[in-house]
């Protein structure tokens, strides 16, 4: 079977990392988690105690950090397991503030294009059809209603044992939803030859088939 580019785009917490990572295993595909990366970057600058709105400062971090994705999903700062530490809301603000500067952008968009550029993978974030992979052959724009991506990152957030007020949330996703469409460098849109698939009221399986179906599609 022809191995494939996918891209997944969609607002926050619109289930992208969780279907693309099944997808991904389902089909024997790399997942290249790009949400992550950015977050790495939000992370390290919080470490080094640079404010997430400098944007000089962000960016002269960028030659410090060397970010891994492993097969596991395990993310490395500088080869320190993060996987965990930058799933925290704060680094979920950060994340969004961050992804605006285009010396950020630029630097990571030429590593994930190059870890794509044998196809097999799948990648997720806001940018990926229209900007990191435009010619990727199956584009997925994946999105829910804000209540059900805020209750899904209220439940996450209390799976691991945090502190969690599901109204803070639904106002932080609406914030990010604001953030990320009116942002000046590729700010998030559906492409136009993107998928467009609502799992509000999808289950995880059923999205994942969804997608199955339509990747066979694209192979056959």
């Amino acid at each position: 079977m022809k191995k494939i580019a996918i891209a997944i785009d969609g607002p926050a917490a619109a289930g992208k990392s969780t279907i693309a990572k099944r997808v991904a295993n389902n089909l024997g595909y790399t997942y290249i988690d790009t949400g992550a990366m950015y977050r790495c970057v939000a992370y390290y600058a919080l470490v080094k105690g640079v404010d997430f709105h400098d944007e000089n400062a962000v960016c002269r971090l960028l030659p410090e950090i060397k970010i891994k994705l492993m097969p596991d999903n395990t993310v490395y700062l500088n080869d320190r397991d993060v996987t965990s530490d930058i799933r925290v809301n704060e680094i979920s603000a950060g994340a969004s503030i961050v992804s605006a500067y285009s010396k950020v952008r630029t630097y990571l968009v030429a590593q994930q294009r190059e870890m794509a550029k044998e196809g097999g993978v799948i990648l997720d974030g806001r940018d990926i059809g229209t900007v990191v992979l435009p010619n990727a052959e199956l584009k997925i724009y994946q999105v829910a209603s804000i209540e059900c991506r805020a209750l899904r990152r209220h439940n996450e957030n209390l799976s691991r044992g945090l502190n969690s007020d599901l109204d803070e949330i639904k106002k932080e996703v609406a914030a990010r939803d604001e953030a990320d469409m009116t942002r000046e460098i590729s700010p998030l849109k559906k492409a136009d030859d993107a998928i467009e698939i609502d799992t509000s009221d999808m289950t995880i399986d059923e999205v994942v088939a969804h997608i199955m179906n339509l990747v066979e599609e694209k192979t056959q």
